[in-house]
């Protein structure tokens, strides 16, 4: 019995230490001073976690102004994170997207509202099936104007539907690029069961609820 006892003593020491170690490893990545990717060639950066990244790339490539979206990983403490890592939950990182587009098309702050308006915004640490805290949903800021455009959107959201939104605000520091089979998955893989029975009607369900002045044109 006292053999038992010590056993779950130290599992308990542990497992504390443990969860402290993570929440100050949280704290100094939500406290870190954002870094701002300059513009280059007239293309600006931004960057979102929502859910399963191959869905939300195909999401961002569908709006005008967007040039490319590239699926990734940010939001953790590690470094070079990878999908088999991410997905133990203990790096931090989320699956996220990095996205190029042209700020005289399109605006930072119609990012913001493509995100919100395609994913289910009280979810917490995932999107449908997709559990886990590397598919929680995470809108990173590169200076002040950016967050207070977040906060704006995340409050006056709250309030219209009367829920909290469980998006996190995180200022950017780094993006690591996914694994290359990550890259343009739904386009290279539109068969996969996968992309038919879950990307495919979430980027319908958005086209359909979001202006479509602002949409490409369907090919």
């Amino acid at each position: 019995m006292k053999r038992i006892l010590s056993v779950l003593v130290i599992t308990l020491f542990f497992s504390c230490q443990n969860s402290a170690q993570t929440k100050k490893q949280k704290e100094a990545v939500i406290n870190a001073n954002p870094i701002e990717v300059p513009i280059k060639k007239g293309k600006a950066r931004a960057y979102f976690a929502s859910g399963c990244f191959w869905c939300v790339e195909a999401i961002y490539e569908s709006v005008k102004g967007v040039e490319e979206s590239i699926s990734g990983y940010s939001g953790g403490h590690t470094k070079n994170p990878t999908y088999a890592s991410s997905n133990t939950g203990k790096t931090g990182h989320a699956e996220a997207v990095e996205i190029i587009y042209n700020p005289n098309i399109v605006s930072f702050e119609t990012l913001v509202d493509v995100y919100f308006a395609s994913q289910n915004v009280t979810q917490v640490n995932g999107q449908g099936n997709d559990k886990g805290s590397q598919y929680r949903s995470i809108i990173f800021y590169q200076n002040d104007a950016q967050k207070q455009i977040i906060l704006k959107k995340k409050q006056a959201l709250a309030k219209k539907i009367n829920a909290k939104i469980a998006a996190e605000v995180y200022p950017f520091q780094k993006f690591w690029v996914a694994e290359d089979y990550h890259q343009d998955y739904e386009k290279l893989h539109p068969n996969h069961p996968y992309i038919q029975n879950v990307s495919i009607p979430r980027l319908n369900r958005f086209k359909a609820n979001f202006p479509a002045e602002l949409l490409k044109e369907s090919h």
